[in-house]
């Protein structure tokens, strides 16, 4: 009798730890970062419709390093290194007219930058995954629409739950809380990035950002790219490995969430927070996946000296490089903005150019970038204008709400982010980080003076 090798049980396996699963992403990947590899088209089509087993997977390694040797295709019009020398070299040198900030002031900026962040979650965070059709008719039946407030499960009749595809039952909504603002992955992150600060110094490498992920949280804290990675650190693979080894959400918007505390430490420094950000995402991304988060930390630290929300926006994309694809869409919504285009406007036509129906396109971090860029210059620097249409858009609702949330707390300060916002949180925030479980926000906010070199 042959010996039967034990063998994982695939269809039982999530998407995120199973290449073959997801070679479809891979192929809009590849397509969209230029690779040449129409010709291999049929050939993900046959192994994708292949029944889940070691010879799927097999067939799967072989077209991973078919597009490992794919070419580029002729004439391709972006140069997007992944490197922080490459990325820096390719910037579009603008200066950011900073306005002197006092100790109080940072103080009360980094509260509000943490009340804004875990607030813009939580009014995100029960929707997530939410397509805009059920989205929409829930605010309107609601009377939420446009949005002004957090959706709430008393407000959720029977006939709505029974209209809605998305299941809304169960889910963790402001009036169902217990004294404390739900864990999340994206408030997980600016807490880790506290905790980064505090064990490696503003030095950190890519490396000891590997060394606290493994340690401090299990692998069922981490999704899509961030999944992939974790894997393969275990597996060996270490950056700039460790964020392409059958990694097909390399560019999605798992690092744009994690930059958020590297903008609260570096006020006005938008290069350092664009650094830090780099060391953060090169573990698990390459080129738009990493500046994204290079953007959003960016962002983060230019809001805190200035209150033009152009210019916030103008710094974020000055730390990428000029020739990539995230800086063409921000630098054309910056041009439709000035030019006088209306949110409405520039919302139908995102609309027109992105399916919220694809994966790929839902949680690309391009079309996520693009919804927080827009909800931060038509927000006009009010905090609930500005999380709520960033929330209202569908798409990564509690990432782009989280991210919105930081920008405008940290320029405007705590008493933005009103008591309608954070009475839910009680001022308390839970974690899945281990040894670290619930944390008071406004202690967090003051540790994280600490790390704010003067």
């Amino acid at each position: 009798m042959a010996t039967k090798f034990p063998q994982p049980s695939y269809e039982k396996l999530h998407s995120w730890d199973i290449y073959s699963k997801d070679l479809m992403t891979e192929y809009t990947q590849c397509v969209e970062e230029g690779k040449d590899v129409e010709s291999l088209k049929p050939l993900f089509d046959a192994v994708f419709n292949m029944d889940y087993s070691k010879e799927r997977e097999d067939a799967a390694d072989i077209i991973y390093r078919k597009i490992m040797e794919a070419p580029q295709v002729e004439g391709y019009k972006y140069d997007e290194p992944s490197d922080l020398e490459g990325i820096f070299a390719l910037r579009d040198g603008f200066e950011l007219n900073k306005k002197e900030i006092s100790d109080e002031e940072i103080k009360d900026k980094v509260l509000g930058a943490w009340l804004g962040r875990v607030c813009g979650c939580l009014l995100g965070k029960p929707i997530e995954g939410i397509r805009t059709p059920d989205l929409h008719m829930i605010l309107k039946k609601t009377d939420n629409f446009p949005m002004k407030r957090y959706i709430l499960a008393s407000e959720l009749t029977d006939e709505i739950i029974k209209e809605s595809s998305f299941p809304l039952k169960g889910r963790c909504f402001a009036d169902t809380l217990n004294g404390s603002a739900p864990v999340d992955d994206d408030t997980n992150y600016v807490t880790i990035g506290y905790e980064l600060l505090k064990r490696f110094g503003r030095n950190f490498t890519p490396l000891n950002v590997i060394d606290y992920w493994v340690n401090f949280q299990g692998k069922n804290a981490y999704c899509t790219a961030e999944r992939v990675a974790y894997r393969n650190f275990v597996a060996g693979y270490f950056p700039p490995d460790s964020a392409v080894y059958k990694n097909p959400y390399r560019e999605w918007i798992g690092a744009q969430i994690r930059g958020d505390f590297f903008g609260y430490i570096n006020p006005g420094d938008l290069e350092t927070a664009a650094d830090m950000a780099w060391r953060d995402a090169s573990i698990s991304h390459v080129k738009n996946g990493i500046y994204g988060e290079m953007f959003a930390s960016a962002m983060i630290a230019a809001a805190a000296v200035t209150d033009n929300l152009e210019d916030v926006v103008r710094a974020g994309i000055s730390q990428i490089p000029k020739t990539s694809r995230l800086y063409e869409k921000i630098g054309a919504l910056l041009d439709f903005y000035t030019s006088g285009g209306t949110a409405d406007e520039f919302f139908a036509d995102f609309a027109k150019r992105y399916n919220e129906f694809s994966a790929h396109d839902w949680c690309h971090t391009i079309s996520n970038a693009e919804i927080v860029a827009a909800s931060v210059l038509y927000g006009e620097g009010d905090y609930g204008k500005s999380v709520c249409m960033a929330v209202q858009q569908g798409f990564d609702t509690d990432c782009n709400g989280a991210t919105v949330g930081s920008v405008i707390g940290i320029m405007k300060g705590s008493a933005a982010v009103g008591n309608e916002w954070t009475a839910p949180t009680c001022f308390m925030l839970q974690t899945s980080i281990f040894g670290v479980g619930t944390v008071d926000i406004r202690e967090m906010a003051e540790k994280t003076l600490a790390f704010i070199e003067k």
